[in-house]
């Protein structure tokens, strides 16, 4: 009895049940009237064939024949009796086809669904929880984020406003949860006092709102949260935000960076204490034609050549590697060796070249901010709304497939574009277009998604950065603490202590990078840490070591060395902010 009290109170407090519950009353109020119309019927039409029956009879042949169980001992004799009982067998069967199905479906099928959708989509963590992320969106960003999170052992949580979007991800195989995103018990049901991380990729009103609750419930959380302007960055870090990300400026940034301008500045792109980790494109250098080994980079600078970026990707340096026009180096060093190395390094080149962004969108009016701070190119835009390219003198307004408007933009005389939209099927379109156009263009082209990055290259595109992936990694980074660094594409710093098979031993002699591609780039030892440490240093005893390389290097250094890497050690606290620029 309580059970079935229970049932009809959870129905009657829902207004999709109580709907039902009203539709179900007409339907059997319908179904009383017809049994009654036909049980009246009956009696005239036996009374006309001469038969007489009681009431309770009447009504027992109606549901007989209703329920199409059969007539027994009980018939009409006449045509109109039996044309009769076909009507009453008719009704009784398109009824109970409406009746018996709408009862199942709504009241247990339905119900039984719903239950079923709650326990994969949770309102409430366990209280077992702890350490983990909470996303907010599931989008570009998250999907890249959240194989990292699981690489790396954090638990994730994506929640959803609705429970329809949460089955949608539970469908993915995403983990998700249910709650009102402005709701402050949402968060405690969420365990939030025990998360190591809120990330928020909603809209900006949105994200503010999600901030300041979250950062009232946990003060010390670290929250990150995108905007789309100055002002929602304003507002957001007024609400409590740990980091803002404006993942269109370091979009347009990166690829500026990456543009060969003739310019051999070494451009700081992450700092790890006094260590910085840094860009330089050797065009219009006299390091163009020489091998890594002739150079003599390190012996005149002291600068590290920890690599070069190959479409996008970081490549280990042989001393063998032939340098050109279009090799771009990755380096560490202190500020005054990068210094030093921009003082030796000086370009050669006696005119601008110019570069054609495609796209006037926040990446492309970014990207175009970024070049013109350099003031090393002539650069023209081209977008097809003129309301984002107002206030651009360079920007030419039309269809960048159209001849007359490449023309205006005077395309015959650059050297590279940068391909900015934010549709990834437009930009492989465009990325075809221009390579079939000249082979020579230097194209560089940005993706949202990560799996449209090898497509892209295939269509021709030098270089290719993910949107998905810039996001994640800088979101990772905050997340790993400032011992830990992980840069565009990919490139990881980490920390890890001196093994037993290295302590005590050249760095010329363990030979880590071939084996590994890692690089060690900091030593730290008694309180004190050598910055990047020449070949012929000796490891201390005992100690920690920094390194540099990719996640698959970094696999393979833990494999390989097996330093100890316990939790407390690995992980730092989550809530200070990384250093990466």
């Amino acid at each position: 009895m309580k059970g079935l009290v229970s049932v009809v109170t959870a129905i009657l407090q829902d207004r999709a049940s109580r709907t039902n519950l009203k539709s179900l009353l007409r339907l059997l109020a319908v179904l009383l009237g017809l049994v009654v119309l036909f049980s009246v019927l009956f009696h005239l039409l036996m009374i006309r064939e001469g038969q007489e029956h009681s009431w309770i009879t009447g009504v027992y042949w109606t549901l007989t024949v209703m329920s199409t169980l059969g007539f027994g001992d009980i018939t009409f004799q006449s045509d109109l009796g039996r044309l009769f009982s076909i009507v009453v067998l008719v009704t009784g069967v398109i009824y109970l086809l409406v009746l018996l199905p709408f009862t199942f479906i709504q009241f247990f099928y339905a119900p039984w669904m719903r239950a079923q959708a709650a326990a994969r989509a949770p309102r409430e963590l366990p209280s077992s929880w702890r350490q983990h992320v909470i996303l907010t969106n599931y989008d570009a960003v998250a999907s890249a984020l959240i194989p990292m999170l699981e690489n790396y052992g954090h638990p994730y949580i994506v929640l959803c406003p609705t429970p329809a979007e949460a089955l949608a991800l539970d469908e993915r195989g995403v983990k998700s949860a249910v709650g009102d995103l402005d709701d402050p018990d949402t968060y405690r049901k969420m365990r939030i006092d025990r998360a190591a991380m809120l990330v928020s990729t909603r809209g900006d009103m949105v994200n503010a709102n999600v901030t300041f609750t979250a950062r009232e419930l946990a003060p010390r959380l670290p929250i990150v949260a995108s905007a789309d302007s100055d002002a929602s960055q304003d507002v957001l870090e007024l609400a409590g935000a740990t980091l803002v990300l404006r993942l269109e400026k370091m979009m347009g940034q990166a690829l500026a960076r990456r543009i060969s301008l003739r310019d051999s500045d070494a451009h700081v792109i992450g700092k790890l204490g006094g260590l910085h980790i840094a860009e330089a494109a050797a065009a219009g250098t006299a390091l163009v034609g020489q091998t890594l080994r002739h150079s003599q980079i390190r012996s005149k600078t002291g600068v590290n050549v920890i690599g070069i970026w190959n479409h996008g990707r970081l490549e280990f340096a042989s001393p063998d590697l032939a340098i050109t026009e279009h090799t771009l180096f990755v380096l560490a060093g202190t500020k005054q060796q990068l210094d030093s190395f921009n003082t030796t390094f000086t370009t050669n080149a006696e005119t601008k070249p110019r570069v054609l962004v495609i796209g006037g969108g926040r990446v492309g009016r970014a990207t175009y901010r970024a070049l013109k701070e350099r003031d090393a190119c002539c650069i023209s835009i081209i977008e097809r709304n003129p309301e984002r390219v107002r206030g651009i003198p360079e920007a030419i307004v039309g269809d960048a497939t159209q001849m007359d408007v490449l023309k205006l933009a005077s395309a015959r005389e650059a050297t590279s574009l940068i391909i900015t939209t934010h549709d990834d099927d437009t930009n492989v379109a465009l990325t075809i277009f221009f390579r079939r156009l000249r082979s020579t263009f230097h194209i560089l082209a940005r993706s949202t998604l990560d799996r449209n990055v090898p497509t892209l290259l295939r269509a021709g595109a030098d270089l290719v950065l993910s949107y998905a992936s810039m996001g994640s990694n800088t979101v990772l980074n905050v997340l790993r603490g400032s011992d830990h660094l992980l840069l565009a594409e990919g490139v990881n710093i980490f920390p890890a202590t001196i093994p037993p098979s290295m302590a005590g031993r050249l760095l010329s002699e363990l030979d880590v990078r071939a084996q590994t591609g890692c690089s060690i780039i900091a030593v730290e030892a008694g309180g004190e840490r050598v910055d990047n440490p020449p070949p012929d240093y000796r490891l201390p005893p005992a100690g920690r070591i920094f390194l540099i390389g990719d996640i698959a290097a970094e696999e393979r250094f833990l494999k390989i060395f097996k330093p100890d890497l316990s939790p407390s050690k690995r992980w730092r606290s989550a809530g200070r902010r990384s250093q990466s620029n």
